[in-house]
């Protein structure tokens, strides 16, 4: 019975010493999940900043303060240590309050196409993941940063199932006896609070140079001592068994050993990965022991569903994300024939940034939970996904050839243009829609997202709340779009734009008080082309801010040469209005050219307030006190509002040439020209007429009361060089122009 005592705890001994060493392997994988979980999290959450158009444009022009405001915002909300923009040469542009990183250590696991790693974040080691900023091509990383520093390893203890600590070291800083620890195995080593379990284990770094290595430590002792209560219970067993005989002895053995040679399989395998629980029998401490293991079972399991269910779901709505969405189109694509097609749609709210600014980021959320619940709702079969942002995706498939997918598409255009209710206000929301249908339209995964971003794209350049099928043009279309913005790019460095100037007519005093600086891009292969083709590729790329820059000082240079009482007017983009700088820019474009202040007229378009109206408001108060004037393009086509005249003196109002043609079809158009002038006269601000081609139209708005026109009736734009000679033609003007 001593012989049987001592080899029962001797075997208790190695078996706790086994479970440890499962115990400390089991909490190895769950820490590589959890590192793992983690750098899919922050990357995830990059890649939805580093496609955000916003963002990428405050990148390309180097607008330090959006970046910085976009960097703290998305550390913030990723609840990350550092957000930072690694670029091409190494230099780091970061969020102001995190640490210093070493971009130029990192260039070269960047550019070889690693993307997470280990990095140094003032002398701690932090996890990162990258993300490549594309323009389309690519101009950087940006890059999410977390520590990995004693509080941040004890964190993470905390989700394994038992105490171990944790701690990630650069191999150059271990102590020589953890050095030695060949990598991915367990080994005993004596510390100075008794034998630990030790096991070491690399880390993928994102710095060259660097050696990361994760340590996990388990109390032996601790492990050890949670059978001191088997071990009473044999040596109890032993007395009963010298008193009570053999018989009882070898019944009272029976009933532990099987229930620990269960556990001891169950931990066997558990160790391999399997998943497996064992059964609750034998004496009361052997099914503490085989309850507290199913206990640990449950847990891991369940925090790895939970791991697994974060990294594909959206934290907001709850739906899947992107990578989820593409993972069940993946799997769809494999499966889809000619009899079974799939249905991939691409949905932008539209304006959602201008009602996010409006009525504040709570609403706004609660706008975009109510469209996935709306979407849910209507398409229960579909799997609907949110991408990021105000972005969602609707994927169908299995769907027979006979499928009306016409139908589905007005059934998604109606779910979601329509009037909502959100925190007890009104919303009209509308939401734009790229479909694309496989496998006609594509055999592959990306290839479908790809027409269906392409639809997207086209529905919302038709005017967006309306949805747009793929067509094989739209692909083409990008490709002719991408070569227009390379060649753009190159027009502006190698100066191949030129100004037109359109004059601008005073019906009052019968002679042109000014002309309006029209762009025109002379391509050296392709001829002139129009600014309706190549001013909209420039405000998407942010080329616009250049070219604006360029019009401007080129038009004052230019009209510093004609009589002192010619004036010279301007359009400003809102991209140009929204860039910091352009008060600056105005007085520079000034002092150079020697132009006199008023005689520089700047046009905005009512686009201009939609967003911060006291930021624009703000810009346009500084610029008029420079002197310069400011005048209302286009009113009445866009966001027109009585407040924005009234909370700014505009200098003139230009009526857009729709309300102008419209003249000759009576009707409302002559009440509507004459309210504006009427308008415009009661606060003391010009009128002018866009678009004026006969002398009826010039008839008529001079009978409404309009101040100037601008038209092929005066003339067509015309180069610089003829500005001098159209003057002479046109002062005085000539008899079937005249208007007295």
């Amino acid at each position: 019975m001593s012989v049987t005592l001592v080899v029962a705890s001797s075997g208790i001994g190695l078996f706790a010493r086994d479970t440890a060493e499962r115990d400390l392997a089991a909490n190895a994988r769950v820490f590589d999940k959890i590192i793992a979980s983690r750098e899919g999290q922050m990357a995830d959450a990059g890649e939805v900043v580093a496609r955000d158009f916003g963002f990428r444009e405050a990148f390309a022009t180097g607008d330090g303060a959006t970046l910085a405001s976009a960097l703290q915002s998305l550390r913030d909300r990723a609840r990350v240590s550092e957000a930072a923009i690694v670029q091409l040469d190494g230099g780091v542009i970061a969020s102001g309050a995190g640490g210093a990183i070493d971009g130029a250590a990192m260039l070269g696991r960047l550019e070889s196409g690693q993307t997470s790693g280990v990095v140094s974040l003032d002398g701690t080691e932090a996890l990162a993941a990258a993300v490549p900023i594309e323009m389309p091509d690519l101009a950087g990383w940006l890059v999410l940063v977390n520590t990995l520093g004693p509080d941040d390893m004890t964190q993470l203890s905390r989700l394994s199932a038992v105490p171990v600590e944790a701690s990630v070291i650069d191999r150059s800083r271990m102590v020589p006896h953890l050095a030695e620890v060949p990598l991915g195995e367990i080994v005993e080593i004596d510390g100075r609070e008794g034998d630990r379990l030790v096991r070491v284990s690399p880390i993928a770094s994102l710095q060259d140079g660097r050696e990361p290595r994760l340590v996990l430590a388990h109390s032996l002792g601790a492990a050890l001592a949670r059978y001191t209560g088997l071990r009473i219970v044999l040596l109890l067993i032993s007395v009963v068994g010298v008193l009570g005989g053999a018989w009882a002895a070898i019944r009272l053995s029976r009933g532990i050993a099987k229930p620990l040679q269960s556990l001891a399989e169950a931990a066997r395998a558990y160790g391999k990965g399997a998943v497996s629980k064992v059964k609750v029998e034998g004496a009361i401490e052997v099914r503490s022991l085989a309850d507290s293991f199913n206990t640990m079972v449950e847990a891991v399991e369940e925090r790895e569903q939970q791991i697994m269910h974060a990294s594909l779901h959206d934290a907001l709505t709850g739906l899947p994300n992107r990578r989820f969405f593409i993972e069940k189109l993946d799997r769809g694509v494999q499966r889809q024939s000619n009899h079974h097609q799939s249905f991939v749609a691409f949905i932008d709210v539209d304006d959602f940034k201008a009602i996010n600014d409006a009525m504040g980021h709570p609403v706004g959320d609660e706008l975009l939970r109510s469209v996935a619940q709306s979407l849910q709702d209507r398409f229960p079969d579909a799997m609907v996904a949110r991408f990021g942002g105000d972005e969602f995706g609707l994927l169908l498939t299995g769907l027979e050839p006979g499928a009306d997918c016409t139908s589905l598409a007005r059934t998604l255009e109606t779910t979601l243009n329509r009037e909502m209710t959100v925190d007890g206000r009104s919303i009209l929301v509308s939401a734009s829609v790229g479909i694309a249908i496989g496998p006609q339209d594509a055999d592959s995964s990306d290839g479908l997202l790809k027409c269906a971003d392409l639809a997207l794209y086209r529905a919302k350049s038709d005017g967006k709340g309306a949805y747009h099928f793929f067509e094989p043009e739209l692909d083409a279309e990008a490709s002719r779009r991408r070569r227009m913005e390379i060649d753009l790019r190159r027009a502006i460095r190698d100066g191949d734009f030129e100004l037109y100037f359109q004059p601008l007519f005073s019906i009052s005093q019968n002679r042109v008080k000014g002309f309006e600086a029209l762009m025109r891009w002379p391509h050296k292969e392709h001829g002139m082309i129009s600014p309706a083709t190549f001013i909209p590729i420039a405000e998407e790329s942010g080329l616009i801010v250049q070219l604006g820059e360029w019009a401007l000082r080129e038009a004052c240079r230019q009209a510093a040469h004609w009589p002192d009482d010619i004036a010279v007017a301007v359009n400003i983009s809102p991209r140009q209005l929204a860039a910091d700088g352009l008060a600056a820019c105005v007085a520079q474009a000034l002092a150079q050219s020697g132009l006199a202040a008023s005689r520089l007229e700047l046009e905005i378009t009512e686009s201009v307030f939609i967003g911060n109206v006291e930021k624009t408001l703000k810009i346009l108060h500084s610029l008029q006190s420079l002197g310069v004037r400011v005048a209302l393009d286009d009113f009445g086509t866009g966001y027109s509002s009585l407040s924005y005249l009234r909370s700014f003196p505009f200098d003139k109002i230009k009526i857009d040439q729709s309300f102008v043609r419209a003249l000759e079809e009576g009707g409302s158009a002559h009440a509507i020209v004459r309210a504006i002038t009427t308008l415009a006269d009661a606060l003391g601000m010009e009128t002018l007429a866009e678009g004026v081609e006969t002398q009826e139209l010039l008839d008529a708005l001079q009978k409404e009361g309009c101040d100037m026109i601008q038209g092929y009736l005066i003339s067509r734009p015309v180069p610089g060089a003829d500005v001098a000679r159209l003057l002479g033609s046109l002062q005085p003007v000539e008899p079937q122009l005249a208007v007295g």
